[in-house]
């Protein structure tokens, strides 16, 4: 069967679906793997490392001929349409907001997998690339802070005076969030944190991190992601953070609720309320943002209320892509490890008898088989209103 590989098409895309280790590892599973010239050269993999490896380097990958095709971001609708009945997709799918490649994925009779459905379960955290881009994405939003905050983050004790440690306060403790508290601890930050999950309160305090306890009821679901709360609960959050963001000199903002728009966590008045040079990197931008008024991949000025000075409010964009070499070595390993699952003899077949497989799957056979997505699917045919897409 043949695999192909393509060169990341979006804007912004570094990251490529596979490296020279896993072509080995696919490979060895009979499959033949076609890596499209330069796919993986923004994140330092050239086309010599994947040709040792095992792989077929093409000038053009050609669609139509696949059996499987590994991508990164989501495929274009026009790519959907162009693959074989039968063919196999696997990577980051986006399908709440991407319904109308999932429409084409489906028309065409693709059997696609979204690395977003793999089960929280211990048996597919090899497979899990939320959890993996997230990590990187948690690293480099601390690295962005202490780039643009005016101060050191460590305590020193000089001939010349004593300089205090930044107070770092981290909002949402997932993946992203207990990395961000890990880096920033290990810069030597002060760091706090919150999160609307009590059990991240032990979480945060392996990290080195102090858990801020809120009076806010329990907010987690089976799955053990965080559950939106109602707006006047959202409301009185924002009231019992406010003055932990005002003592603040970075806050970085990680929470997310997949398949949903970002909750907003801190309001444009409570960045105003921060010490002229504080710095706020909002991990969720992308996805509507936990701060008000953040625009994704732009750095704003928010005057500070005392009129002293700006906060800098950081719409990160693209997190795991600036730090190319490494996401691309954890998600091609979530790829592949997913591949092999299903692979025998050199055949990717499905085994949908397999939670992990059958979770994971978005379209196959012709039909939508996730549940929320033919929902949202169907929602437009059901009624006049428009449709209301959610971003993961």
């Amino acid at each position: 069967m043949k695999l192909g590989i393509p060169r990341e098409s979006r804007e912004g895309e570094r990251r490529v679906a596979a490296t020279p280790e896993t072509v080995k590892q696919l490979a060895g599973l009979g499959l033949e793997v076609l890596v499209e010239s330069m796919a993986g050269a923004l994140a330092g993999y050239s086309d010599q490392e994947y040709q040792q490896a095992g792989a077929r380097i093409v000038d053009r990958l050609e669609t139509p001929g696949l059996d499987v095709l590994a991508h990164v971001r989501p495929l274009e609708t026009g790519t959907a349409k162009s693959l074989k009945r039968g063919a196999v997709t696997i990577g980051l799918a986006a399908p709440s907001s991407e319904l109308a490649t999932v429409q084409a994925l489906a028309a065409a009779g693709v059997t696609s997998f979204a690395l977003e459905l793999v089960p929280r379960i211990s048996r597919a955290q090899s497979m899990d690339a939320l959890s993996s881009q997230a990590l990187v994405a948690g690293y480099r939003c601390v690295l962005e802070a202490a780039i643009r905050l005016p101060r050191f983050f460590p305590l020193y004790m000089t001939a010349a005076g004593t300089v205090p440690p930044a107070r770092v306060l981290v909002l949402g403790a997932g993946v992203a969030g207990l990395q961000a508290i890990g880096t920033a601890k290990r810069l030597g930050a002060r760091v706090s944190a919150n999160d609307i999950r009590p059990a991240s309160a032990d979480e945060v305090a392996s990290m080195g991190g102090t858990f801020i306890k809120l009076d806010l009821e329990t907010a987690e679901t089976s799955g053990g992601y965080a559950r939106e709360l109602s707006a006047d609960r959202g409301a009185l959050q924002r009231e019992l953070l406010a003055p932990h963001v005002a003592q603040a000199d970075v806050l970085i903002t990680t929470a997310a609720v997949p398949g949903r728009r970002a909750p907003l966590l801190v309001s444009r008045g409570m960045v105003q309320g921060m010490r002229a040079g504080s710095v706020v990197v909002d991990l969720a931008a992308e996805s509507g943002g936990n701060v008000e008024g953040c625009v994704p991949g732009e750095d704003i000025l928010v005057p500070t209320a005392d009129g002293q000075g700006h906060v800098t409010l950081v719409g990160l964009k693209d997190a795991p892509s600036t730090m190319a070499f490494d996401a691309s070595r954890l998600y091609a390993k979530n790829v592949a490890n997913l591949l092999a699952l299903m692979t025998r003899d050199g055949t990717v077949v499905p085994d949908f008898d397999d939670d992990v497989v059958a979770g994971a799957c978005l379209t196959h056979d012709g039909v939508v088989v996730h549940p929320p997505t033919a929902e949202a699917l169907a929602a437009p045919a059901a009624g006049s209103q428009p449709r209301q897409e959610g971003r993961l």
